[in-house]
């Protein structure tokens, strides 16, 4: 298989968990839709694996491949090799062309795809696919990939709850390098003013051409502000008619434009958790940025402003950590769910992890390199209505030491995160 894709702005290719993911859903399904961002390592992901299967490859970003695909589905997927199609939502109709061919001929791994939108979700596809394909979401890259570290924080905190123990030596001007370079592998090779100009092109980029793509949009002005209003609201209550209003914009215009938003891997909402412990419970969604480079750079902030005692430090960590935890999610060695958890009295927790067998963690996140014991009110609050179904409550904080506060609360510095191993 030949590629343009086989290197790295990084300068070398960085293992990505998704890796084995991607190779154990070939043996055994006929088609694999690695989805996600553009310029998250998708192509470098698949290319890789492509070479490792004897694949051949074909990207739809090139205009003359795309025009091959659309003047004939049927012969352009016709090929005794698995595979790889690049960037599939350019072409959806090619998705019946696949289903005719892996229906005719059942063996696993026929085909390799990538997308950088919502392709199941997109409206010009077709219901073609059920049961004949496995999506592996890919994000930008983890801590734990940067840093060559395991990213094995939910199932340690599952298996080990308050006994889990983290000593870290990142300090907060470690974190705040952290959030504002994010994971994209063109951000994390750059510094300074060349990585703020690749995070305005990546927007502009995004808006003017993914977005335009999957939906005729008048003003492009409404979405780039309601880009970066939802990126400084990031971590906090999804309320499309109160962004409606702030923007001047129609409620319906908003929800349609957030769908667009999610559609391509922009931004991530977080559903509200109830077990109908309580009727006070909100049941609005929290929404987060995919990346926190790019929450911080749409917010105006840099490691200046985050340093500031005003500065929005807080939320931009909340935002940080959740998308971490989104990130491992994808390889957990248990099927987990995360949301968050808010009451009309706004007793809240930030982040709530929960197993099938309905166990729960319960964080909270803190920008202090200390803890106090007010800042567990709410995982208290939930222990209350849990009892044993509660496994342990963390305050990830910016601290050094893992501290208890109670039989099952700790405060772990946020290091934990990526550092942590069952």
């Amino acid at each position: 298989m030949t590629s343009s894709f086989s290197s790295s702005p990084i300068g070398k290719i960085l293992p990505r968990h998704a890796h084995s993911a991607v190779h154990e859903a070939l043996a055994d399904t006929r088609v694999v839709l690695v989805n996600g961002a553009r310029q998250c390592g998708k192509s470098t992901l698949v290319s890789r694996i492509g070479g490792e299967i004897g694949a051949t490859w074909r990207s739809l970003d090139r205009p003359e491949t795309r025009q091959a695909a659309v003047y004939d589905p049927t012969q352009f997927v016709a090929n005794d090799a698995p595979l790889v199609i690049d960037e599939v939502q350019r072409v959806p109709e090619l998705l019946l062309a696949i289903k005719e061919t892996v229906d005719a001929d059942g063996r696993p791994g026929r085909f390799l795809l990538t997308g950088s939108a919502h392709v199941m979700a997109l409206r010009s596809v077709p219901d073609a696919l059920p049961g004949r394909i496995e999506t592996i979401e890919l994000w930008p890259l983890s801590q734990g990939e940067i840093d060559g570290a395991p990213d094995r924080f939910i199932d340690t905190a599952f298996e080990k709850g308050p006994g889990l123990h983290y000593t870290s030596t990142e300090d907060r001007d470690g974190y705040i390098e952290r959030i504002s370079r994010g994971g994209f592998p063109e951000a994390v090779a750059r510094v300074g003013k060349r990585r703020s100009r690749f995070f305005s092109s990546y927007v502009a980029d995004l808006i003017n051409r993914d977005v335009m793509q999957l939906s005729e949009i008048a003003r492009t002005t409404e979405m780039f502000a309601l880009t970066n209003l939802v990126a400084a609201r990031s971590g906090q209550l999804l309320v499309p008619g109160s962004l409606g209003n702030e923007l001047g914009v129609p409620r319906d215009t908003v929800a349609r434009y957030l769908r667009l938003l999610e559609e391509v891997f922009l931004i991530k909402r977080i559903p509200a958790w109830s077990r109908n412990l309580t009727t006070r419970a909100v049941a609005t969604s929290k929404v987060i940025m995919v990346d926190s480079g790019i929450a911080t750079h749409l917010c105006g902030a840099d490691a200046r402003t985050l340093r500031a005692v005003n500065g929005p430090l807080g939320p931009l960590l909340e935002g940080f950590v959740t998308s971490e935890l989104a990130r491992q999610l994808t390889w957990s060695d248990q099927e987990i769910r995360l949301f968050h958890y808010r009451t009309r009295d706004n007793v809240e927790v930030a982040i709530i992890l929960e197993n099938n067998r309905r166990e729960v963690i319960a964080i909270e996140v803190k920008a202090a390199a200390t803890v106090k014991g007010d800042d567990f009110r709410g995982l208290r609050h939930l222990a209350d209505r849990l009892g044993d179904d509660l496994i342990a409550g963390y305050v990830l904080y910016t601290g050094t030491e893992t501290l208890p506060f109670g039989p099952k609360f700790r405060a772990v510095p946020v290091a934990a995160l990526w550092n942590s191993r069952p």
